[in-house]
């Protein structure tokens, strides 16, 4: 079955903190949510990748999730959020609220299948097509896309030889649920990242063994400062290689691991040992480095995500490097294509900032579209004017009769 086609000035793909943001501008600014603007989302329910975290992830001992704008006038913040409750909970019951208190109308749950160029009238146009949960196709055609997909639905797990001989249970951070489902097994936890880090703790105690293994070594980091310029060297290498249409680079690995309370504790404890990366799994483990083999019964790759950009594969924006160019959000081959939350914008606060930048050039491309509809209307009319003026009697015009 598919929907007749639509129209949108702008159409936004995804309703995390992103995707959110950029909407709430856009609104401001006039646009009609609904009508001129489209949110689209695809998961089932409101609060972004936070929706599909584990269990036992809390506000308290995660990354802060900074406030949307447009929060604060709710009487919401996320700093004074209940801490015993899951993060997911809170932060959809939060952008459900927000998004109801602001009427943006998210449509969900519907998935993103391609993003293509216009063509034939109104070919200075992008196409987004569309399918619904009921298998429903539909397109919209819009003056401006904006990406705010997120990179939850891109888990990123290295080839290692023999990984497809493991007869244990492999997933990734997407698959992980409840530390209780690994109850008196041994575990193996792959990634040198904060979500690596919160396994290895709830597993404590539960699991009958953990081992942690990553690709290069952990640095730990007592000094909030230090940890601040790091984060903002880091962020400025993802802008660089966005710049450059190159592969993303870690953050974690340019900015190291802030010791929390909780973390000094595992350290304490000697939890928190990394190793180097095994060499390979077979049936029943891993051979360490130094040829140890370790028996596992599960393996939880915690080793990121990649921007999940494959329904903008028909704009062809990738490069020989493996990445997209992306300038201050917005894609150099494709100008009327923003990609928020990609890159130096995926923490929370920089996708906050980011939404207000994106926003400022979407509305540009829009005023620039009105402009030029203005001038082929004026000239639609002269043209007209003219014909009348060939057509009248006596040296007349038309308009003049």
């Amino acid at each position: 079955m598919i929907r007749p086609a639509e129209r949108a000035r702008v159409v936004v793909i995804g309703a995390g903190q992103a995707g959110l943001s950029v909407a709430w501008h856009l609104q401001r600014a006039g646009l009609v949510a609904g009508h001129d603007l489209v949110v689209l989302d695809r998961a089932p329910g409101t609060g972004g990748a936070w929706q599909f975290r584990w269990d036992a992830l809390r506000l308290g001992i995660a990354h802060r999730v900074h406030d949307l704008p447009g929060m604060h006038e709710m009487g919401l913040r996320f700093d004074d959020a209940d801490q015993s409750r899951p993060a997911r909970e809170v932060v959809a019951e939060y952008y459900r609220r927000f998004e109801e208190h602001h009427d943006l109308r998210v449509r969900r749950p519907v998935g993103v299948t391609a993003v293509r160029h216009g063509d034939g009238p109104g070919s200075d146009t992008l196409l987004v097509e569309t399918r619904d949960e009921h298998g429903v196709a539909g397109t919209i055609r819009a003056e401006a896309v904006v990406n705010a997909s997120g990179t939850w639905g891109t888990p990123f797990v290295p080839w290692v030889p023999g990984r497809d001989a493991f007869r244990g249970r492999q997933l990734d951070t997407t698959g992980y649920r409840d530390a209780r489902e690994f109850a008196g097994q041994d575990v193996v936890v792959v990634g040198g990242g904060t979500s690596a880090i919160g396994f290895l703790l709830e597993l404590d105690g539960i699991a009958r063994s953990t081992r942690w293994f990553t690709r290069r070594p952990v640095v730990w980091s007592d000094d909030p400062a230090l940890a601040t310029g790091a984060a903002v060297a880091a962020v400025a290498d993802q802008d660089r290689a966005a710049r450059a249409g190159r592969t993303l680079p870690s953050i974690v690995s340019g900015t190291g691991l802030p010791v929390s309370p909780r973390i000094r504790r595992g350290l304490a404890r000697g939890l928190l040992e990394a190793e180097p990366m095994f060499t390979r799994l077979d049936g029943d483990g891993v051979l360490t480095a130094d040829s140890e083999h370790v028996h596992a019964d599960a393996v939880i790759w915690a080793t990121g995500f990649r921007a999940d950009l494959r329904h903008l594969a028909p704009l062809r924006l990738r490069t020989e490097a493996g990445g997209v160019v992306v300038e201050d959000g917005r894609s150099t081959a494709e100008p009327r294509l923003f990609l928020a939350g990609y890159g130096p914008q995926a923490s929370t606060i920089g996708a906050n900032r980011a939404g207000r930048r994106i926003a400022r050039q979407v509305l540009a491309v829009l005023a620039d579209d009105d402009v030029a509809h203005t001038h082929t209307d004026t000239d639609t009319a002269g043209a007209a004017a003219a014909a009348d003026d060939d057509a009248a009697p006596d040296g007349q015009s038309a308009a003049g009769a």
